[in-house]
């Protein structure tokens, strides 16, 4: 069965399109076929303006015509798209995911960020760990930071934060917000203790590339600080330059850096798991569910 899953973020939209085959034992192996990301960057005209310019419509619009197309060649059987934090908080979100379906045919769902975070989960990556540890998993993005706690094989919360590197690129995060954050936190990983930090988000994924280190191998807080560090005194196009980043992830991969470091200073977890899955992923996995039954 071919699906495809659409993010539609804050800083890109991403189309992940892949095929899930079942094993005679019941398994499910999902082949990835195609992932095209296109840095749409609505966070920032929605976090300064309320709504998102004619321009990045246009380009979003252009954009889904493309994926589109891309559905129809691999033949897709099941389509899911998701828009996160910057649709949520655009007075004309809504015009425009109904000028996207009536184009495209594709329905976009404006989902929550309690219902992004449950998404994540549906990744189900703690389950293939020891059933006997705590395991956080962060998913830090452009309007917004999901993070949810599994333990011991059980579910302990989910929650979403409007704390996101295109926030914190303009300033718009107050110390409020941060302590908010911080107090719940705390609070909520009380006595599930010690925790294991699970990453998600393509800025992470692009820090676990640089460090060359072997998959399933975790990033230690020590090498996160010291990365932070030296990237915090490079500019843009320095980081560029240096790492090989594209410009749209040269300057949000500091502040995502930032609120890592934050998260897991919080909860005392001295190292981070990078599992390369994120929120299409975890659409594609509903979305064979729902079509298996």
């Amino acid at each position: 069965m071919i699906l495809a899953a659409i993010d539609i973020g804050s800083n890109a939209a991403r189309l992940l399109i892949e095929e899930a085959s079942v094993y005679h034992d019941g398994t499910v192996d999902y082949t990835k076929l195609n992932l095209l990301r296109i840095p749409l960057r609505l966070g920032f005209d929605v976090f300064s303006t309320g709504k998102i310019s004619p321009e990045k419509a246009r380009l979003l619009l252009d954009t889904m015509q493309v994926y589109k197309g891309l559905i129809d060649l691999y033949r897709v059987e099941g389509v899911r798209a998701a828009a996160t934090s910057a649709m949520r908080d655009a007075a004309n979100g809504p015009e425009l995911i109904a000028a996207v379906r009536l184009q495209t045919g594709i329905d976009i769902s404006i989902i929550t960020g309690q219902q992004e975070a449950a998404i994540l989960y549906e990744t189900h990556i703690a389950e293939a760990l020891d059933k006997r540890k705590n395991f956080l998993y962060i998913d830090v993005g452009g309007g917004s930071t999901e993070i949810t706690l599994f333990s011991h094989n059980r579910l302990i919360f989910k929650e979403s934060f409007n704390i996101g590197t295109i926030r914190l690129l303009q300033g718009t995060v107050t110390e409020a917000q941060w302590e908010a954050m911080r107090n719940y936190l705390k609070k909520a990983t009380k006595g599930h203790q010690p925790v294991q930090a699970i990453g998600t988000g393509g800025n992470i994924n692009k820090v676990f590339s640089v460090s060359k280190r072997k998959e399933g191998t975790p990033l230690s807080i020590t090498f996160l600080k010291a990365f932070y560090q030296t990237l915090s005194k490079m500019t843009v196009a320095e980081r560029s330059h240096q790492y090989g980043f594209r410009a749209d992830r040269a300057d949000v991969i500091v502040p995502a850096l930032e609120i890592y470091l934050s998260v897991m200073k919080w909860v005392e977890a001295g190292e981070i798991y990078v599992p390369k899955i994120g929120l299409a992923d975890g659409l594609i996995k509903m979305l064979y569910a729902e079509k298996a039954g």
